[in-house]
């Protein structure tokens, strides 16, 4: 099976580049460094032809921010490395993650030896609720559908197939990249997730999120934006029930 791991990293995140180095060793791949898009050099024709606002039902009640919609270019920049350098798999990792050594061994070999390449398997940084049944298990290690796929892009194998459909699905988006994947009942990708937790963040360690911060929230803002996450969340529920 032919399988590549390519970091996400920001050039000017210099704080991070150690990070980088640690992780590229860490990982028993061969390892690529995929420049992430810059959210403040993102321009707005850039934007406009890949960000449309409430495209999929249930409607995402806020507006993404240049930064996020970066992040969202990034990841679909790597799931194009996937299919142009004919692989199998890629393992595709932000750079503010660090592998946990003695589960992290384990629990990859069980992802890459029963995953399909229509799939897409989650390496979580805490655990996930709303799992499904056991695909497979070694030792410690197991390997599980999700009815109720968790937010978090740090970690995931990306199957050939699935990267495919990714990139299909993704020409157009209208909410963060996470909250897409989440959308099984769109997309159709089996998406798996791994045990034991294998992965941790460390974006505290490097000096926190390298996202553009917005203005300070007024409280009315702030609880109107609870309200809305919440009726959002139990849309998404609805659907994966």
């Amino acid at each position: 099976m032919k399988v590549e791991a390519f970091i996400i990293h920001l050039p000017r995140a210099t704080a991070r580049k150690p990070q980088v180095s640690k992780l590229a060793a860490a990982l028993p791949m061969e390892v690529s460094v995929v420049e992430a898009v810059d959210g403040m050099e993102l321009g707005d024709a850039a934007i406009a032809s890949h960000y449309v606002r409430q495209l999929h039902r249930p409607r995402y009640p806020f507006a993404l921010g240049r930064g996020e919609i970066a992040c969202f270019l990034s990841h679909r920049k790597a799931w194009r490395e996937i299919v142009e350098r004919g692989l199998d798999a890629g393992f595709v990792v932000e750079d503010d993650v660090d592998v946990e050594t003695a589960e992290f061994g384990p629990t990859l070999d069980l992802a890459l030896a029963h995953m399909n390449p229509a799939d897409v398997v989650r390496f979580p940084r805490k655990a996930d609720d709303g799992l499904g049944p056991l695909v497979a298990s070694a030792g410690s290690s197991g390997l599980r559908t999700t009815r109720r796929v968790g937010l978090g892009m740090q970690a995931q194998l990306v199957g050939r197939e699935a990267a495919i459909s990714l990139l299909s699905f993704t020409e157009v988006f209208d909410r963060p990249v996470d909250t897409t994947v989440q959308m099984q009942w769109k997309h159709g990708i089996r998406i798996l997730t791994t045990r034991p937790i294998a992965i941790r963040e460390v974006a505290g360690e490097l000096g926190g999120t390298t996202a553009q911060k917005r203005g300070p929230k007024s409280l009315t803002e702030k609880l109107s934006r609870e309200i809305l996450r919440a009726r959002y969340r139990f849309a998404v529920r609805f659907h994966t029930a």
